[in-house]
């Protein structure tokens, strides 16, 4: 299933400023409870709960190129701990590429995920 991204700043700044953080080698996590969770449920065609996703990476990071394969690398490694983990729903969740990221493969972003999940109670258990 495609993610649902996050579409105005003032999330992404909510997140920042209110949410829980990790932070890992190659990403740091932001977790906020999305508010208009129920709202989106409502609006599913399934009615199910869902997570809103957003990605940042930074010039700093590099070119376009890069970054578009960084953000690319980003949503397999999340794919990849949603598809092998049952998460908790209704979340805000801001992923932000460090620069190390660059050179990573999608299981050491998933790694880094997992264990972000984990210490921000995100994972069902």
């Amino acid at each position: 299933m495609k993610h649902i991204a996050i579409g105005k700043n003032h999330l992404y700044s909510k997140a920042y400023a209110k949410g829980q953080k990790f932070v890992g080698k190659h990403i740091i996590v932001y977790t906020l409870k999305d508010y208009c969770a129920k709202r989106l449920q409502n609006a599913h065609p399934q009615k199910i709960m869902v997570n809103r996703i957003g990605l940042t990476v930074s010039k700093k990071i590099g070119h376009a190129v890069i970054r578009s394969r960084v953000k690319r690398i980003l949503r397999e490694g999340l794919r990849q701990v949603e598809k092998c983990f049952d998460t908790q729903k209704g979340y805000l969740i801001v992923l932000v590429a460090r620069p190390c990221c660059v050179a990573a493969k999608s299981t050491d972003i998933a790694k880094d995920i997992e264990k972000a999940f984990k210490m921000l109670n995100l994972l069902k258990l």
